[in-house]
């Protein structure tokens, strides 16, 4: 039971051990039937005015602390029932009218426990008096240290509330700066990858272009230099921001569509491509990540599958994205000892990490490959 259900059936709880009591006394202190009656009967208007009024409230209190000194006036072992005024003086009353209620409950509470109203004698009287001051004394003692834990507990609780701000706060700081080093070591990685490209891939490429260009004679030379072209191309673009030119000026569907059409086209194998769900504009890193496994997965059919047919599925699954690239070729035994030649898988599987992804490789001898990574749909950021 809840602190606060405990203090509301308290008081009802007090009275009627008071009643039991005084009742069971009331022969041993004089009392006839017709006093035993008066007293049961104020017990149930008490019980009644509990009822019938609000708690806390001063109206309540001040009702029911009457009652008590009347019945503790009328029997002295009331003066149980009486004490619940002191439990709930500050909540019932404000400002000064606190103390004056602690001191008529300590009045109740010292005719109790000196042998009831009014005094008999000069003693009993002095020993009446010591007891209001006793009574209120430490109730009004007891009180204040409780209210004094209360405001303690309240600066606590504030002060734990700023301190879960500034953890909050903190949190996102820390998260903005792994952010922007994260950022800033991509930038870095970015211009170092720029300088290699140029001082090698590039500055191979564009020889072969030039050898090319002065020995053009036949088909297969021409397709060649416009590979050699396309290319040198494609390199000199990533040197610039590192993201496939497929995708300048093109949606992910749009670009993977061109793309897959361009190797079919040019290695006379049947792919298709099938989009699911709701394309959406995703970071630029996811979607040249998305790309790039599907030109290398495709670049690994062309190789090694003798495949007739491939199939690519790019699925928009809610917070993911999902690409599975899929041939009828030869497979491989994938719990063989990866060779020199697995350096694209490793790539893919490098991509796919950095963005906190999966990829997962099924083949088999005879049976085919299938390619699949899933990749946070991380959203474009606005412009």
């Amino acid at each position: 039971m809840s602190e606060e259900r405990w203090m509301a059936w308290l008081p009802f709880g007090l009275l009627g051990l008071a009643t039991a009591v005084a009742t069971t006394a009331a022969p041993a202190l004089g009392d006839d039937a017709a006093d035993v009656r008066w007293t049961i009967a104020l017990s149930a208007v008490t019980v009644l005015w509990m009822l019938a009024t609000p708690r806390p409230s001063a109206l309540h209190y001040v009702g029911r602390t009457a009652l008590a000194f009347v019945l503790t006036w009328l029997n002295p072992f009331y003066g149980v029932f009486g004490f619940v005024g002191f439990l709930d003086a500050y909540e019932s009353l404000k400002g000064r009218w606190v103390y004056v209620g602690m001191l008529v409950v300590g009045v109740t509470q010292a005719g109790s426990q000196s042998g009831g109203f009014p005094p008999d004698d000069a003693t009993q009287m002095w020993v009446f008096l010591a007891l209001i001051g006793l009574n209120a004394g430490l109730a009004t003692a007891f009180m204040k240290m409780g209210m004094r834990t209360e405001e303690r507990n309240a600066e606590l609780e504030r002060l734990n509330t700023e301190l879960e701000a500034a953890l909050a706060e903190n949190d996102a700081l820390q998260e903005r700066l792994v952010e922007q080093a994260r950022r800033t070591g991509v930038q870095e990685e970015r211009a170092r990858l720029a300088r290699e490209i140029h001082d090698t891939t590039a500055q191979s490429l564009a020889g072969i272009v030039t050898q090319l260009e002065a020995a053009v004679g036949g088909e297969r030379q021409e397709r060649a230099l416009r590979l050699a072209r396309e290319a040198l191309a494609e390199a000199r673009r990533s040197m610039q921001d590192l993201s496939p030119g497929d995708l300048d000026g093109a949606t992910l569907p749009d670009a993977l569509a061109g793309a897959v059409a361009a190797w079919s086209s040019d290695h006379g194998v049947r792919a298709d491509v099938v989009v699911t769900g709701d394309a959406v504009a995703l970071h630029p890193e996811v979607e040249a990540t998305v790309l790039r496994i599907a030109q290398e997965s495709l670049t690994n059919v062309a190789k090694h599958a003798g495949a007739a047919r491939v199939g690519v599925t790019l699925s928009y699954d809610g917070d993911e994205v999902v690409l599975d690239v899929r041939d009828d070729g030869v497979g491989f035994d994938t719990s063989a000892p990866a060779g020199s030649s697995s350096f694209g898988l490793r790539g893919m599987r490098q991509r796919v990490a950095r963005l906190a992804g999966d990829l997962t490789l099924e083949s088999s001898p005879g049976r085919g490959t299938a390619v699949s990574a899933r990749l946070p749909a991380l959203a474009r950021e606005a412009a």
